[in-house]
């Protein structure tokens, strides 16, 4: 059994800052606290899974962090939590990735990203995961790295027989060529607008099942439609789901996406059924919006069982 689970993606140090509201164009806002803490989605995923896997499930992540501290510490965070980080590099060219949180009372967010070091994760550089996919269950790829990479992993997944995972995020246009090597899709509700060219941010649950519909007819193979607090919606054309999500005190919605991908990536390698997958991610997606930062709010197997 193939017990290998891949993410390539992103690493950032995320800068947060503690608000009343989230600013609007041109206002300023006095913030309540302020924390450095590990995130980037690749990495938010990567640390989610690897907290979520059985003892026998191996975690990998490639990337790409400058040479400077902030990279060492995104490194040493992922290690610490069970990560393989062997196949992450450094960038002599570029800094670490940075992201500027800001995070209302109600615990939703507004994010600015500087991708740094991000951007040099080059399709040359992925083709050196081809061992490891031969020996992976599935690969979790986001889009903070720059697109040709994306598909350079993608096409090498998909001829290895790997299940492929994609969370749209940030929220763009993706053609054709790229959703059609995709296994799960995985967009949240501004995401799936994105993508289907609609205006609006939001998606009524009574739409829920048309616009997975309309996502599922771009390409991927099956579609998980992340709908907040009122859970997900999953179809792959011959089945249908909705699982709803679990009511809870939020605190901090940021990385809950990255808890979902990644405890349903881990779901999937272990064979779960797919009503039970969707429960368990949504279980350690609640869990992780009671909880402050991104890597931190990530919980444990033992939590979510």
């Amino acid at each position: 059994m193939k017990n290998c689970i891949i993410v390539v993606g992103s690493l950032n140090m995320d800068f947060v800052v503690s608000v009343r509201h989230i600013p609007v164009p041109g206002e300023t806002v006095l913030g309540s606290a302020f924390k450095m803490l590990a995130g980037g989605k690749g990495a938010n995923q990567a640390n989610a899974a690897a907290r979520l896997a059985c003892k026998d499930t191996l975690v990998m992540m490639a990337g790409c962090v400058g040479a400077d501290m902030a990279g060492e510490q995104l490194k040493a965070g992922l290690a610490a939590a069970g990560v393989d980080i062997s196949t992450i590099q450094t960038s002599a060219s570029h800094p670490t990735g940075v992201a500027f949180i800001a995070v209302d009372e109600l615990g939703q967010n507004s994010i600015t990203v500087a991708p740094g070091a991000n951007l040099e994760l080059s399709p040359a550089d992925v083709q050196l995961l081809r061992p490891n996919l031969q020996q992976a269950h599935s690969v979790l790829v986001q889009l903070e790295t720059p697109l040709g990479t994306v598909e350079r992993v993608l096409i090498m997944a998909r001829e290895a027989g790997v299940l492929t995972m994609l969370d749209p995020a940030p929220a763009q246009m993706l053609p054709p060529s790229l959703l059609s090597l995709v296994d799960v899709l995985t967009p949240n509700e501004s995401e799936a607008m994105a993508l289907t060219g609609s205006a609006g941010g939001g998606v009524d649950l009574e739409a829920a099942p048309a616009i997975a519909a309309e996502l599922l007819a771009m390409g991927p193979r099956a579609v998980v439609l992340k709908l907040g607090a009122r859970g997900c919606y999953y179809t792959d054309g011959a089945a249908s789901h909705y699982s709803p999500a679990f009511p809870v005190a939020v605190k901090d919605t940021t990385a809950a996406g990255d808890t979902f991908n990644a405890a349903l990536a881990v779901a999937f390698s272990e064979r779960m059924d797919l009503q039970m997958a969707l429960r368990f991610a949504n279980k350690a997606a609640s869990i992780a919006v009671t909880r402050a930062g991104a890597q931190a709010s990530a919980p444990a197997r033992h939590e979510v069982d």
